[in-house]
């Protein structure tokens, strides 16, 4: 179980996350994980959690059952996160169908690849001059 502790609750934490994390969605959820939290995060302020999942998923018992299912797979993984980062999982409405398999697998790609270091773009080469004479 995902402790009290571990838990975002408030919607500007919510909203803070979703605007300044990195983003990286798969096919039943999307994760947005913030890591710029200030220096002087104690150590002991740990990783936190909140999860969206909206009535485009279904029904109040669906959505239910799908946030227990995200709330367990999160709690086995938050100690991988870096003291102070803030997560948010999105569910998607094919989550509602998906077995908790399914999800960690789609989590756990999610995770890595909001993890993985930004790689600076590398600027398009100028495209050919199509000037044509008649």
């Amino acid at each position: 179980m995902l402790p009290a502790r571990a838990r975002l609750t408030r919607r500007p934490d919510f909203a803070s996350t979703i605007r300044r994390g990195r983003r990286a969605g798969r096919t039943r959820l999307v994760v947005h994980l913030d890591q710029t939290r200030p220096t002087d995060v104690l150590e002991h302020d740990g990783p936190r959690a909140g999860f969206v999942v909206s009535k485009a998923v279904g029904n109040a018992v669906v959505r239910h059952r799908v946030s227990r299912r995200l709330r367990h797979l999160v709690a086995d993984r938050i100690d991988g996160l870096p003291a102070g980062a803030m997560l948010v999982v999105r569910a998607l409405p094919p989550a509602a169908d998906a077995s908790s398999a399914q999800l960690g697998v789609d989590l756990d790609s999610a995770l890595r690849a909001a993890q993985r270091p930004r790689t600076p773009r590398t600027a398009a080469p100028p495209a050919p001059n199509q000037n044509v004479s008649s």
